[in-house]
């Protein structure tokens, strides 16, 4: 398998540190809003990553994906990160404790992601619960001279003690400067004003409060996962995923915290995907033009029709998910499954494997899962291969895709006429060639056994009088 990743700027081969055992981390939702279908975009590549694994290779595959629920300031952009925990701030305008709204939008996260047909990681950590492991890190940190006790009462990492920082995101130290002085105090409390948080001071009007060695307070945001991916994958592991918003400052302060605390490179593949437009507009609550997965099925659209909306382009490319697009990919996903449940009455045959190593081939070269769709639509028109060998590809190969692609067989559907089958793989090919008289020639003669066509950029359907 081979990946793009963040920090060497290029395609690399991942061969996981333990024979066959694939072990990855992905930075999960911050539960105090509904997911929107960017973040699960986003929330997806790890398991195509982990789909790759298991199929493919054969590989075991450890997956964490940490819960948010404590920690995450409303503009942890900035380097002086200031104002309300976003749980807090969700739940006073709620009308609710931080602990009901978590947990609500926690349940309506692994509704969406098992919409979409993300499989579960091995483990959900949730920051309320690993308050001690971020103590013991930030203990350590301490002790070895990479954090402080502020002015302020605040513990900060001392930036300029870990010389690697800004491998990810190509930021230089010296270049930085604070993203805003609204908090004056926190700046002045620090020694470098690049400095952040592990652990904030508490202040007066907090509802969620930890004791610790340096009095009473909360983690910081980029804490939490450090100290949770040590703890549950140890102090090397293979691939480390997330949106390509969290490069800076998120996983650079994270890739300084774990290795300064073990004290070599602890994530050996760091890998990001692209944000998802909508409209040709960034998607997010900030400019208003956000789209959740209940937007899709008020749409009539099934929630797979977005997954492979997803396939249709490279994870590290922008994607702009307009309506026409998400139409038309629940359009080949209605044909695909009928397709299938039509080939599924056919005798069985074994899968072509020329079309399923093209699958694999391209999903081992950095997910190109649009190349892997093309392959997919060549199968489907291919006249050569029997209906049983199709089925037996697409079934199999649906372990990739995750599209569930055999949901309809053995349903009720439209039976073609006879020959009707051997006339419309003809037509396909005819189109694919360019024939576009032999192919109308076809359309008459399907439409005289009662077999109506019409055609899209996403090829042909039929439906029958």
């Amino acid at each position: 398998m081979r990946l793009m990743d963040t920090r060497t700027r290029q395609v690399e081969e991942v061969v996981p540190s333990q024979p066959a055992h694939l072990r990855m981390y992905a930075c999960g939702p911050t539960v105090y809003r509904y997911a929107h279908v960017g973040n699960l975009r986003t929330f997806m590549l790890h398991d195509l990553i982990a789909r790759t694994a298991d199929v493919v290779h054969g590989w075991q595959v450890s997956l964490v994906q940490n819960i948010t629920d404590v920690g995450h300031l409303e503009d942890d952009s900035a380097i002086d990160a200031v104002g309300e925990d976003k749980v807090l701030a969700q739940a006073r305008a709620e009308g609710k404790t931080p602990l009901e709204i978590a947990r609500f939008y926690e349940e309506a996260f692994h509704r969406d992601c098992l919409a979409l047909n993300i499989k579960p990681a091995s483990a959900y950590p949730r920051a309320s619960e690993c308050i001690d492991l971020m103590l013991t890190l930030i203990t350590d940190l301490v002790s070895k001279g990479h954090a402080y006790l502020g002015t302020d009462g605040t513990v900060y990492f001392d930036a300029r003690s870990f010389p690697g920082y800004g491998a990810i995101s190509g930021n230089r130290l010296e270049d930085l400067r604070a993203g805003h002085r609204l908090d004056a105090e926190a700046s002045s409390a620090k020694r470098f004003h690049a400095d952040w948080a592990l652990w904030k001071s508490a202040g007066g009007n907090r509802l969620m409060v930890w004791d610790s060695p340096w009095g009473p307070g909360f983690p910081g945001w980029h804490i939490e996962c450090s100290a949770m991916s040590l703890e549950l994958l140890g102090t090397s592991f293979d691939v480390h995923t997330g949106g390509i918003d969290l490069r800076f400052p998120h996983h650079e302060d994270e890739r300084a915290q774990s290795e300064a605390a073990v004290g070599h490179e602890v994530v050996r593949h760091w890998v990001h995907g692209e944000h998802l437009l909508h409209e040709g507009r960034k998607m997010a609550k900030s400019t208003g033009n956000v789209v959740l997965v209940s937007d899709v099925l008020a749409r009539g659209h099934d929630p797979l029709a977005l997954r492979l909306f997803f396939l249709s382009g490279r994870y590290r490319q922008q994607m702009d998910m307009t309506a026409a697009a998400l139409a038309g990919a629940d359009k080949r996903l209605s044909r695909w499954r009928a397709r299938v449940a039509e080939w599924a009455e056919s005798p069985s045959a074994a899968a072509p494997e020329s079309y399923v190593a093209r699958v694999y081939d391209a999903f081992r070269e950095d997910l190109d899962t649009p190349a892997a769709l093309v392959v997919l639509g060549e199968l489907e028109k291919d006249p050569s291969i029997p209906a049983g060998a199709k089925f037996e590809a697409f079934v199999h190969l649906d372990r990739l895709l995750g599209l569930d692609l055999a949901r309809d067989v053995g349903r009720a559907a439209d039976v073609l006429p006879a020959g009707a089958r051997e006339l419309l793989d003809a037509r396909a090919a005819a189109r694919e060639a360019k024939e576009w008289a032999e192919s109308d020639r076809l359309r008459t003669e399907l439409a005289a056994l009662g077999v109506a066509v019409t055609d899209s950029a996403d090829g042909q359907a039929w439906s029958v009088a």
